[in-house]
């Protein structure tokens, strides 16, 4: 069923915020020259205003509207991901909003992959879109996780299921190096096939955040996460399980060492799990699929800290 978007354009062209699907979670959409609407998604989540937002654009045309310029190996990831789940930081414009960039003189951008996504954002212009969530809560991988969070009445285009599941993965090419701030889907190996060796790894509790994810507590159902080895099995927790050693029943979910089914669906199981009242979510250990799914792993294992952390 094709999807009528001019009533969500018009509310952007307002200066509200709408909910819209990307491919990696769903997110929450402000004009980004607006600084009146953005300051509604800080509201509207409860964000902490030093943790800077990512700028969507429909198409690569926009990216020096926002960035000063564009270095020759973040041409060549743009060429290579986009659109897709990397988001690129470079240096800024003046012109782009302190509110935008937390102050700072980078700013993060990206194209999504999804059809309808790219299609909202030509009509409307660029838009800042962190998770269409409220702060430190699992992110919005469905519309109705956006409605539990914000209201039934909330605005937010129904674009089904995300196909990633897990933010996108953040790189930082505003000094010279290639430096992951944030883990996702793309990982290592497909940047440095693309831009060769050297591609380095940040540490993600930054006290002054590039990106978002960085710095605070998120993804954190109100279940207790645990990750380890699994002994034994307790009906009041839910269980994700990898070895098969127990069937699949109301609180197992067996993914056999399929990091990237785990990846789509890990929080709508954080989402079930307060639904249903279990007291923690058990996630059984990863690490011999690190070899295999390195860029799975460590992005799952990003989410999981984070949401184990206190």
């Amino acid at each position: 069923m094709e999807i009528d978007l001019s009533p969500y354009i018009q509310r952007i062209k307002n200066g509200d915020v709408v909910a819209f699907p990307t491919e990696t979670v769903y997110g929450l959409g402000a004009n980004a020259w607006n600084p009146s609407a953005i300051k509604k998604v800080f509201e509207t989540k409860g964000r902490p205003p030093d943790n800077p937002l990512i700028v969507h654009l429909a198409n690569k045309d926009r990216v020096l509207d926002f960035a000063d310029h564009i270095p020759e190996k973040a041409q060549k990831l743009m060429n290579a991901f986009w659109p897709g789940p990397l988001t690129i930081v470079l240096k800024k414009k003046p012109e782009v909003l302190d509110l935008i960039t937390a102050g700072l003189d980078t700013v993060a951008l990206r194209i999504p992959d999804h059809d309808l996504a790219r299609s909202f954002i030509t009509k409307t212009g660029p838009l800042v879109a962190p998770s269409a969530n409220r702060s430190g809560r699992p992110s919005p991988t469905k519309a109705e996780h956006v409605k539990t969070d914000f209201g039934i009445d909330f605005p937010v285009i129904d674009g089904g299921a995300t196909q990633v599941g897990l933010e996108s993965t953040v790189v930082d090419l505003s000094e010279g190096q290639v430096v992951i701030l944030r883990p996702g889907k793309i990982g290592v190996a497909e940047l440095e096939s693309v831009i060769g060796k050297g591609v380095l790894i940040s540490d993600s509790g930054a006290s002054t955040p590039k990106s978002p994810g960085q710095k605070y507590s998120h993804y954190k159902p109100k279940a207790n996460v645990f990750y380890g080895e699994i002994e034994s099995i307790d009906p009041n927790n839910l269980y994700l399980l990898q070895s098969n050693a127990y069937p699949d029943q109301k609180n197992i979910i067996n993914y056999n060492g399929d990091l990237g089914k785990l990846s789509r669906e890990l929080y709508d199981r954080f989402r079930q799990a307060d639904l249903h009242g279990f007291e923690s979510v058990c996630i059984e250990e990863l690490e011999e699929f690190k070899a295999e799914q390195p860029s799975y792993f460590a992005a799952l294992m990003n989410r999981i800290e984070k949401a184990r952390s206190a």
